[in-house]
C-alpha cells in the first residue's frame, strides 16, 4: 500500500516551523514545501527600538510574495538568519491589517526547517476572512533583535485571501466533503491510515501540490518502490498527502487501509488538486487515533490554541 512523502531530518525539534519528524510508514521525497516563495517589497528605516552599541545583523526574509493569493488557512511566515532574543522591539514595529483595519492576530516563534535560523509565524484567533486583503509592514531596519543583534532590513507585504475553502474528512464514514464560502461543494468516498499508521487529527494546511509526487518507501521496509504518485496534495511534512490511489478503488469510501495519506480515485483526486490553492484548510475527525497534528509538522499552526499562540512559544510576546 502506498502512502506519501516525507522529508528526512537528522534531529526533531518540540516545536518547531515548517518541519518534518513522523518517519515511520511514510514515503520518503525531495525537499517539502518550506522554501520561500519571494520576499516583501523593501520598506523605510526604523529608530524606534534600536538597540546601543554595536550589533550583528539580522536578515529578515518572508515565505510569501507580494500580490500572492492564498487560503483562509495560511499564516504569514517571517524568516531571520540568527536567531532572535528578544520579540518585543519587533512585536512593536511590525503592524499587520485586515482590509485596512488593525488584525490582532499574534506573531507565534518557532525553529526552522527551512535553512533559517528561526521563523515567526502570524495568525489570527480565526482563519482570515475570505476575499480579503492582507497588508503587512515591517520598519525593522536598526530595531533590536536582541542583546547585541538588530535587524538589517525593512519589509512590506501585501497579498490576497481567496475563497474560504474548508474540507472535513470523517474517518467514520470514509468521507470528504469540500466547501467553498460555506456552501457545499464536493462530497468525496476516501481511505484513511490503517490502525497500524492512522492519520492524524486535527487541522491541516494545504502545503504544496505536485503532480506527479515522486515517492518511494521509508529505508528497511519491505517491498520497497519507487513511484510517481499523481495529484498529490501535501498536508505534512512527515508524509500525510491528498492523493490518486488507482491501486487502493476497491476500499475508498468503505475502509481505511492506507498508510496515512487519504486515498482518493483518479477522478476525484485530479478535481481537488485543482481546486485546491496553498492555505487551503482541511480538518480531520474520526481517524482511529487520538493523536493531533503537531504544530511542527508543516502548517500545523491551527492546531496551537490560540492561549499558547498569544505566549509566542520560544520567544515570550
Amino acid at each position: 500500500m502506498l502512502i506519501a512523502g516525507v522529508v528526512v531530518l537528522v534531529a526533531l525539534v518540540a516545536i518547531g516551523g515548517v518541519a518534518a519528524a513522523r518517519l515511520s510508514g511514510r514515503h520518503h521525497d525531495h525537499k517539502a514545501a518550506s522554501q520561500p516563495a519571494g520576499q516583501g517589497s523593501a520598506g523605510t528605516s526604523a529608530k524606534a527600538g534600536a538597540p546601543a552599541g554595536p550589533t550583528k545583523p539580522v536578515h529578515v526574509s518572508l515565505f510569501q510574495g507580494d500580490g500572492q493569493t492564498y487560503g483562509i488557512g495560511m499564516p504569514i511566515i517571517a524568516q531571520f538568519s540568527k536567531k532572535v532574543t528578544d520579540a518585543h522591539a519587533f512585536n512593536k514595529a511590525v503592524t499587520v491589517t485586515v482590509n485596512g483595519q488593525p488584525a490582532n492576530g499574534g506573531w507565534f516563534w518557532v525553529a526552522s526547517n527551512a535553512g533559517y535560523a528561526m521563523e515567526a509565524h502570524y495568525r489570527l484567533q480565526s482563519y482570515w476572512p475570505a476575499h480579503s486583503k492582507i497588508q503587512m509592514t515591517m520598519p525593522l531596519e536598526g530595531v533590536s533583535a536582541g542583546k547585541g543583534l538588530a535587524f538589517d532590513d525593512s519589509l512590506t507585504l501585501g497579498i490576497n485571501i481567496g475563497a474560504a475553502h474548508v474540507s472535513t474528512v470523517n474517518g467514520t464514514n470514509e468521507s470528504m466533503t469540500v466547501t467553498s464560502d460555506g456552501q457545499p461543494v464536493k462530497t468525496f468516498g476516501v481511505s484513511l491510515g490503517q490502525a497500524s499508521t492512522p492519520t492524524y487529527l486535527g487541522t491541516k494546511v494545504v502545503m504544496a501540490k505536485k503532480n506527479p509526487q515522486h515517492m518511494v518507501s521509508a529505508p528497511g521496509e519491505a517491498n520497497p518502490y519507487s513511484l510517481d504518485v499523481p495529484w498529490s496534495v501535501r498536508l505534512t511534512n512527515s508524509g500525510e498527502f491528498v492523493h490518486a490511489a488507482a491501486w487502493n478503488t476497491g476500499n475508498i469510501g468503505s475502509r481505511s487501509t492506507s498508510h496515512g495519506c487519504t486515498n482518493l480515485t483518479v477522478a476525484d483526486a485530479k478535481w481537488f488538486y485543482n481546486f485546491s490553492v496553498i492555505g487551503d484548510v482541511v480538518q480531520y475527525s474520526n481517524t482511529g487515533t487520538s493523536n493531533m497534528m503537531p504544530s511542527w509538522d508543516g502548517l500545523g499552526d491551527w492546531n496551537v490554541s490560540w492561549t499558547q499562540w498569544q505566549e509566542g512559544n520560544l520567544l515570550k510576546n
